[in-house]
């Protein structure tokens, strides 16, 4: 039996993607940089440095700012972001996470939040979820974002459940391949053509049930 599920946040405990879309839509438009949705989908997963580092080498732009200016950057479009978040509820917790989070917690399972978002403690206690966390990995203090392993480390490490008695769940290609990376039992939300597979994905949130889980896990 796993001993804990490490979660992604955005497109899995709820959409905020579209959130990161604008403010990064807002940031690099001031920058004379052109960014669609289609390039957006470069972006799910991966840190925030990283996500403006794709962003100012499409603009051919890479060179353009200090290190302290590329700083100030990241922390502009956080400030965008931030702003359009305010309003996250309840409401916005995706169908079956809160059912899915009761029954982990019943059941004595650890869970974690292995998120990129340095938002992610601030959007939980909007969403009112912060008490079935018993904790939440610093994406500030790994040394590499997704696809590399670290957050899913830290999650298990933070929990005190060794890697390969946990299940991952993420929505992006960077995040499963984190998983694969980390030792961890991959779960994918959404299209098994983009996520892979050869390993476990369900379509919605709401499939994804204690028991959905535990089939998985026995399978592998």
């Amino acid at each position: 039996m796993f001993k804990a599920v490490l979660f992604d946040l955005d497109g899995v405990i709820t959409d905020t993607a579209e959130y990161h879309y604008l403010a990064w839509k807002k940031l690099a438009d001031e920058l004379g940089i052109t960014i669609d949705r289609e390039f957006n989908e470069q972006l799910k997963g991966v840190s925030r440095e990283e996500s403006l580092r794709r962003i100012l080498a499409l603009g051919n732009k890479e060179d353009a700012f200090t290190p302290e200016e590329f700083i100030s950057l990241a922390t502009k479009k956080n400030k965008h972001y931030v702003e359009m978040i305010q309003a996250v509820s309840p409401k916005d917790v995706y169908p079956g996470i809160l059912s899915l989070l009761r029954a982990l917690r019943a059941n004595k399972i650890k869970i974690a939040l292995a998120s990129a978002s340095k938002n992610g403690p601030f959007l939980l206690k909007q969403m009112e979820l912060t008490s079935y966390f018993d904790a939440i990995a610093d994406p500030g203090k790994v040394a590499a974002s997704k696809p590399a392993p670290d957050i899913f480390l830290a999650a298990a490490k933070e929990v005190g459940v060794a890697i390969h008695e946990a299940i991952g769940v993420e929505d992006a290609q960077a995040g499963i391949q984190a998983i694969k990376a980390s030792g961890a039992l991959p779960v994918g939300v959404g299209d098994s053509k983009v996520l892979g597979t050869d390993i476990a994905v369900v379509k919605e949130t709401s499939e994804l049930t204690m028991n959905k889980l535990e089939t998985i896990w026995n399978k592998k």
